[in-house]
């Protein structure tokens, strides 16, 4: 069992930046792909980023390529995911995603999720 707690979220203005955290307990970190997640109001969940164990290999998503940066620190038992650039269309709720073995796009995958922080693009 892991849990997770993401922070960092808030209110911004457009072309601003955030740092999101999202901080592990209960097992060892580091067997764990981890994956970050948003939903606006009245879409689907998006997959945003995710980061291999070690975490030298990323994928991102389409709409967020170029902007957004995602990270861990093993010895900190966190993943970061760093925002820049933001616009209106960012606005969500991100969550934070854990699962055993290899990095992954899909939500389905994740067994793990936090309660997610909000994040407000003001335009």
């Amino acid at each position: 069992q892991v849990q997770l707690v993401e922070s960092g979220g808030g209110l911004v203005q457009a072309g601003g930046s955030l740092r999101l955290s999202c901080a592990a307990s209960g097992r060892t970190f580091s067997n764990y792909g981890m994956g970050w997640f948003r939903q606006a109001p009245g879409k689907e969940r998006e997959f945003v980023a995710t980061i291999s164990r070690g975490g030298t290999s990323t994928i991102y998503g389409d709409s967020v390529k170029g902007r957004f940066t995602i990270s861990r620190d093993n010895a900190k038992n966190t993943v970061y995911l760093q925002m820049n650039s933001l616009n209106a269309e960012d606005t969500a709720v991100y969550y934070c995603a854990a699962r055993t073995g290899l990095k992954s796009v899909y939500a389905a995958e994740y067994a793990y999720w936090g309660e997610g922080t909000q994040v407000t693009v003001s335009s």
